[in-house]
């Protein structure tokens, strides 16, 4: 192992960046939970996120997202039934009462809880995350050395860049938090909030048609 592997690294951290920046289906889902629930529901939400794309990272370097990639029926199912669930999200936003104003949202742990799990649930269902763990980081491995061990300092790498940017993205949604403080404003917002999130399911429909 002559060649060095810093800028190899310095490359995927940079690539890793530029697809982390683009808008796709988690960075939606976190800006509508953070405005309507508060930055602790963002930051577990983004937790979830994170600990989904290390599953994937883990199962690429196991081989199993290299088999999702390759079977076009595990695809697809991965693929509608996350478009289902963020249209479920969206209904739930739509016709939920449930108190969103910044003192109530704040102070609920399950709600943390809650929002963990769906993070969680949304990247799982994400089958564009498994395509990347298959198409761009077996590009930055090198053959001489252990393909299991590259792959998991890889993903580790993604996972600490998107954990970032998502925690960005928390931050400044939750910063218009002010918005919601207005009673009057709740509701309308809640429901705008909805068709955001059935916006981002269409478009993760279309957009992750192979």
């Amino acid at each position: 192992m002559n060649e060095p592997i810093t800028p190899s690294l310095l490359t995927f951290a940079l690539t890793a960046l530029i697809i982390e920046i683009t808008p796709g289906p988690n960075m939606g889902y976190l800006a509508v939970l953070s405005l309507t629930r508060g930055w602790r529901a963002g930051a577990a939400a983004v937790i979830g996120v994170a600990l989904g794309h290390a599953v994937y990272g883990v199962l690429a370097s196991l081989g199993v997202a290299a088999a999702i990639d390759s079977s076009k029926l595990l695809y697809e199912i991965l693929r509608w039934a996350g478009v289902a669930y963020l249209l479920w999200l969206a209904w739930e936003a739509w016709s939920s009462e449930a108190e969103t104003s910044p003192e109530a949202a704040d102070g609920h742990y399950g709600n943390a809880q809650l929002a963990f799990r769906r993070g969680l649930i949304t990247n799982l269902l994400n089958p564009k995350a498994a395509v990347f763990f298959v198409t761009v980081v077996p590009t930055f491995v090198r053959p001489d050395g252990s393909v299991v061990a590259q792959t998991l300092l890889l993903s580790g790498i993604f996972v600490a860049i998107a954990t970032f940017i998502h925690s960005l993205i928390v931050l400044l949604a939750s910063r218009m938090r002010p918005l919601v403080s207005n009673p009057k404003r709740r509701r309308p917002l809640r429901r705008a909030a909805a068709i955001m999130l059935a916006g981002i399911a269409i478009w993760f429909a279309f957009s992750s048609v192979r």
